[in-house]
């Protein structure tokens, strides 16, 4: 008998050979098969994650917990066009624009408008408060807006809330469309010199901020990178392309020009 396999009634029983792979990854790896189909545990758990994925995408967010541990920042609460959930899930368009009823935003010589929305995990934004701390941080020198917290929100909402505001550019934390690894990714949304009409390709994305993924000081260094480089150039999107190098020592934080 040796590692590979152990003989049980004359018939050898091989180690299941994806193990190991399945310990580093929530990725479904060789998943065990009951004749056609898949064997109860994992098919289990794929129903679950399904759930889980459906849930996130349904659920509310709650704006004045949010609001409580963004403090000391300010912020401020809108509302994109779409009324209601099920509005926002068919009408993609209403939640990349703000409300006709949105009161007058404060407008400012702003370096950086910040905005928090809800997007397709309002969960996802539970780690919106340390990457927007850790970035602010990090932007010695930057005037930043107010916090604009937006319920059914998209991504090009950013744009009309940075225009509002007089804001040079824009960072959108928003809730990224859940997964069967994950259901609470929260993605960065970075475009400079935002104004409505800009495409996706005139913006840059650091995603899958969360537990098991990206962690919010490492998300704000490369957010900050980016913002660094987006004025320096004068530019954002897949023109700026990201060479960062390099792990920055704790507590230190980016250069920026």
């Amino acid at each position: 008998m040796d590692d590979e396999e152990a003989k049980a009634g004359g018939a050898p029983l091989v180690r299941d050979p994806f193990s190991r792979l399945r310990a580093a990854t929530p990725a479904r790896i060789g998943l065990r098969r009951a004749g056609q189909g898949l064997a109860t545990a994992p098919m289990l758990a794929f129903q679950l994650a399904h759930a889980r994925a459906r849930e996130a995408v349904g659920a509310s967010l709650d704006v004045e917990d949010l609001r409580d541990r963004l403090l000391p920042l300010a912020s401020l609460v809108v509302a994109s066009g779409a009324p209601d959930r099920e509005t926002y899930l068919r009408r993609p368009d209403l939640g990349r624009r703000l409300a006709d009823d949105t009161a007058a935003l404060p407008r400012g010589e702003y370096d950086l408008a910040l905005v928090v929305a809800d997007g397709l995990s309002a969960g996802a934004l539970a780690h919106a408060p340390a990457v927007v701390g850790a970035l602010a941080a990090r932007l010695d020198g930057w005037r930043l807006s107010p916090v604009v917290i937006v319920r059914q929100g998209r991504v090009a909402v950013g744009d009309e809330i940075a225009q509002r505001l007089g804001a040079r550019s824009v960072v959108v934390l928003i809730g990224e469309r859940p997964g069967l690894s994950a259901a609470d990714s929260l993605g960065a949304y970075l475009t400079w010199d935002a104004q409505p009409g800009r495409m996706d390709s005139e913006r840059n994305c650091v995603s899958n901020i969360r537990p098991g993924g990206l962690d919010p000081d490492a998300a704000a260094d490369k957010i900050a990178w980016l913002l660094g480089e987006a004025r320096r150039l004068g530019f954002s999107g897949v023109d700026l392309k990201d060479r960062e190098t390099g792990v920055l020592p704790a507590g230190e934080a980016p250069r920026l020009p």
